[in-house]
Formats: structure tokens, C-alpha cells, sequence
């Protein structure tokens, strides 16, 4: 109600100021009798001058002076119509300015009553951070993503080269156990655009090599299921994304899938965190580094973020705010108030930087734990499962976290 209240006052505002112009409106410009008016009379003043030079007789001057009145007497008779004529009729421009109002307000609420969401409340930060993760858990599965796409038309390419990946399908099908054959034919699936069959034979390839599967054989196999929904990341995908952090956590294309998924889920902030972190890692020119560098500015956007341009390769990152050791000897002159008060100020620091540029596990987890030492425990414990989210893939950081958690009391 009060979003509502705010427009129509706004737009009743403005409605206001242009039917005060249209209603006050006047014919700026200078009749032409004004100008002729000024004219006689300054001709007047030249016959006064004229009779006491002896230029002209009185007789003459009294004549002239006879015909420059009355062509005075006629130029302010046009000039009185002139003036009364500029004035608006007062019913028509009431009308105007009526019609200028309800056409501003009703059109103003109109429109987001078409465009907007009437009715949706404000979300907090802890209400956003609960949607998200009830969309993650709700979103659908990578058959449901692909079932909505359309079908897609026969490849422009060499009948010969069809034949050749129909043997290769066959010499794969009768070699099931084959990693290599697995291999080649999700990549000549990929070339035809058959998305759906390729990540099938990668699947395949990983099952093969067990544990010798590397970060980018589970990136590439996140990748086809991406291509094949049209750019949405299923959870499938997302499970084969965090087993490849978990493999490499600086592995670039699953970064930037990573952050890619935190978007469509809602997270722009943590999206937007782990691409300018992988910005700062580079190197320069990696395809992933370029797919970052094209959206990263909407990301941080939506995210709230001042976006600054980040060097790929390049350390962009500022230097963690905390107590230097003056601060630190100074803590022990202040009273407990003081010191809870600059306890507060460091913590306001720390949870500024981690929101907007990130940092390492130790430091979420000094964080959990200073605000539990604040008694802040609802706010610990929201950032306890933000800190979840970004390092979903990491169990060595999972384990300090919940570690910390528990230590603070906001986790079980």
C-alpha cells in the first residue's frame, strides 16, 4: 500500500506542475501594436523638437500632432485586443489540465498494474537468500529442461560426414567398454548437435575411468547437459560441476558454470563473487575469462554492485580491513562498551568485504564466530548458510564452517 501511495503522490506531482503551465499560460511574444506604439510617441517628442528649432510652423505642428494621436488612440486599441485575445479560454484549458492529470496518474498506475507486481512485497536479504534456496531444491531436472525445447532441425553437413558418425556409433555400440571410442563419439554428437546423446557418452567415458576422470572431463559433461537445455544449469549439472571443483577448485569453465547456476538461482552477489574471483586468477583471453567479461557487469548489477572492471590475471583484490596493532593496543585502554562498539565497527568491515568481493573459508568462519560472540546469532547463522552456498563444492572448507558453526551454536 505504501509503494502505491508513493506513485500516485509522485505522479499527482508532476500532473500538478503541467496543468499549472497549461492554465498560465500567455502569448510571450510582443504584439505589433506595442511596437508601433512606441513608435508615435517617440515622433511626437521629434515634432515638440522640430517647433522649438523653427523647423516646422505652428500650424504644421499642431496637424501632425493631430494625426500621430490618433494613430496612437488606433495602436492602443489594438494592443487592448491583442492582450485580451492571448489569455486561454479558462474552460478550455481546465479541460486540458484535467485530462493531462488522469492521463499521467492513471496511466502511470496503470502501467505497472500491467508491467509490475502489484502486491509483492519487499524481500529482505535473509527472505531472498530462503527463495533461492527453495528454488534451487524446486528447479527442474535436466529431462523436464530439455522436454521444453524445441526440436531441432537437420545439421547442414556433409553426407559423408554423417556416415562417418553413424559407424562411429555403431563401432561404439559394439565397443561399450571402450573410454576413447566414448570420447570421440560425444564430441562428433556435440559437432551434429545432438547435445542429449553426447553428455549420454561422456557420462559413459567417466564411468570408464573411475577415478581417473579428470576436473575437465566432469566440466565438459556438465557442459553438454547445459547446451542441451539451452543454457539452463539442472541439478544434474550441478552435481557434475561441484565434482569437478572438488577435483580442481581453480578449474576456470567450472567456475564460471558455477556462477552461471547462482544466478539462475537468484544469487547474483555470490554469482558475481565467484566470476570476479576467477577474473582475478585469469588467464587473459581464456574462453571462460571472455564468457565472464561479457555479462559480468549485469551480474554485478543485479547483484547491487558498483561494478569495477577487473584485470584478468591481475591481483584486483583490496587487502582484508582488520585491527592493526595500534588498534589493538588501544582496545585494552577502552571501557567494555568501547571495545564491543569497535568489535562491532571490525565485523561491519569484514562482512562488507566478504559480501562484495568474497574471501577464503577462515575468513566466513571468523565472521560465524565474532557474531556469535556479539550475540547475533540469527545473523550468524544467516551467513552460517550463505556460506553453505559458496562453498558447496569445498568439503575441506564445509567441515571448518560447520565446525564453527556448531562451536557458535547456530548449527546442529
Amino acid at each position: 500500500m505504501v509503494f502505491w501511495t508513493v506513485t500516485a503522490l509522485i505522479a499527482s506531482a508532476a500532473a500538478f506542475l503541467l496543468a499549472m503551465i497549461l492554465i498560465r499560460a500567455r502569448e510571450q511574444s510582443e504584439p505589433a501594436a506595442a511596437y508601433d506604439l512606441r513608435v508615435y510617441r517617440q515622433q511626437l517628442r521629434e515634432v515638440e523638437k522640430d517647433l522649438a528649432r523653427g523647423v516646422i510652423q505652428q500650424n504644421d505642428a499642431e496637424r501632425i500632432r493631430t494625426e500621430i494621436s490618433r494613430r496612437i488612440l488606433a495602436a492602443d486599441t489594438q494592443l487592448q485586443q491583442a492582450r485580451n485575445g492571448a489569455s486561454q479560454p479558462s474552460g478550455l484549458s481546465r479541460t486540458m489540465a484535467a485530462v493531462t492529470a488522469l492521463v499521467i496518474v492513471g496511466g502511470t498506475l496503470g502501467l505497472y498494474w500491467h508491467l509490475g507486481a502489484p502486491g509483492y512485497g519487499d524481500l529482505g536479504l535473509r527472505d531472498r537468500i530462503r527463495l533461492a534456496a527453495e528454488r534451487a531444491e524446486s528447479r527442474p531436472s535436466q529431462a523436464a529442461a530439455e522436454a521444453e525445447m524445441p526440436a531441432m532441425g537437420k545439421p547442414q553437413v556433409d553426407e559423408s560426414y554423417l556416415q562417418l558418425v553413424e559407424q562411429l556409433r555403431q563401432t561404439a555400440g559394439s565397443r561399450p567398454d571402450d573410454a576413447q571410442g566414448q570420447a570421440l563419439l560425444a564430441q562428433h554428437e556435440a559437432n551434429l548437435g545432438n547435445f542429449s546423446a553426447a553428455y549420454a557418452a561422456k557420462s559413459r567415458q567417466i564411468d570408464l575411468l573411475g577415478p581417473q576422470a579428470t576436473a575437465r572431463d566432469y566440466t565438459e559433461l556438465a557442459e553438454l547437459r547445459i547446451m542441451a537445455a539451452g543454457g539452463y544449469v539442472s541439478p544434474e549439472a550441478e552435481r557434475d560441476l561441484q565434482q569437478a571443483l572438488s577435483l580442481d577448485p581453480t578449474h576456470g569453465p567450472a567456475r564460471y558454470y558455477w556462477g552461471l547456476m547462482l544466478g539462475q538461482l537468484g544469487r547474483p552477489d555470490l554469482a558475481y563473487r565467484e566470476w570476479a574471483a576467477t577474473l582475478r586468477d585469469g588467464p587473459a583471453g581464456a574462453p571462460w575469462v571472455e564468457g565472464i567479461q561479457a555479462q559480468i557487469e549485469d551480474m554485478a548489477y543485479r547483484a547491487g554492485v558498483q561494478y569495477q572492471p577487473i584485470t584478468p590475471g591481475g591481483s584486483n583484490a583490496a587487502p582484508l580491513p582488520g585491527p592493526s596493532a595500534e588498534d589493538m593496543e588501544a582496545a585494552g585502554e577502552l571501557s567494555s562498551e568501547e571495545r564491543q562498539e569497535m568489535i562491532r565497527g571490525m565485523v561491519s568491515r569484514l562482512s562488507d568485504r566478504l559480501a562484495t568481493e568474497g574471501g577464503s573459508a577462515e575468513e566466513w568462519a571468523r565472521l560465524i564466530g565474532a557474531l556469535s560472540v556479539l550475540g547475533d546469532s540469527a545473523r550468524a547463522r544467516a551467513i552460517y548458510d550463505e556460506a553453505k552456498m559458496v562453498f558447496a563444492s569445498d568439503s575441506e572448507a564445509l567441515t571448518l564452517l560447520q565446525t564453527t558453526a556448531r562451536q557458535a551454536g547456530v548449527a546442529e
